[in-house]
């Protein structure tokens, strides 16, 4: 059964393949997928390696934990279960920004 693995501290030039290309050293790599932020293009700075077995993802986490990596010491461990989050930040479905209404209060008092 394959074990995904979360993979922090990478590099902002790390490719999918190079990933998949560094972790194979420590057995079949199933996929690894560099996340990508969808508002600039540019790497967030961490990814997901999926290895074949848990044996060799035991294995990627001893050999790769804290070593460097295109100029990062990376972070490695056994990736969690997404939870499910509020969404925060922009708009509700309503339009508006939630929050108190009409906290702004009215008309600005002029200076005579």
């Amino acid at each position: 059964m394959s074990k995904k693995l979360y993979v922090g501290s990478l590099s902002y030039n790390t490719t999918d393949s190079s990933l998949k290309e560094y972790f194979a050293q420590a057995g079949t790599v199933e996929s690894a997928m560099v996340i990508m932020d969808k508002m600039t293009g540019r790497s967030k700075g961490f990814g997901f390696v999926e290895m074949s077995t848990e044996e060799e993802a035991q294995s990627a986490i001893e050999m790769f934990h804290g070593k460097e990596f295109e100029g990062r010491n990376l972070v490695v461990n056994e990736a969690r279960p997404q939870e499910d989050r509020p969404r925060t930040g922009g708009f509700n479905r309503g339009g508006d920004r939630g929050g108190d209404r009409g906290s702004r209060g009215g008309f600005g008092g002029g200076r005579r």
